[in-house]
């Protein structure tokens, strides 16, 4: 039944919420994580699938599990998760 979930293998993440909470633009993240601003854009749009190396540096540098910053299924809002807020 999981493979039925996420068929496709795309990751879903949140990636530009955290960038955004941070104040960080795509080139500074980019920068700290040693790669193109152009792959921190494709990873926020879902175009690219981060290699299992690259998705634990973007955990390591905001401090957060893996887990709360990709999925395979779409993630709730975080005020809906904390909160239990729909809006």
């Amino acid at each position: 039944m999981a493979d039925r979930v996420n068929a496709s293998g795309k990751l879903h993440n949140r990636i530009a919420v955290l960038r955004a909470e941070r104040g960080l633009s795509r080139e500074a993240l980019a920068e700290a994580l040693s790669v193109s601003y152009q792959t921190i854009g494709y990873m926020e749009r879902g175009d690219y699938n981060p290699s299992l190396e690259l998705a634990f540096r973007v955990a390591e540098y905001f401090g957060l599990p893996i887990e709360a910053i990709f999925s395979r299924e779409p993630l709730r809002p975080m005020s809906e998760q904390l909160f239990g807020q729909r809006w």
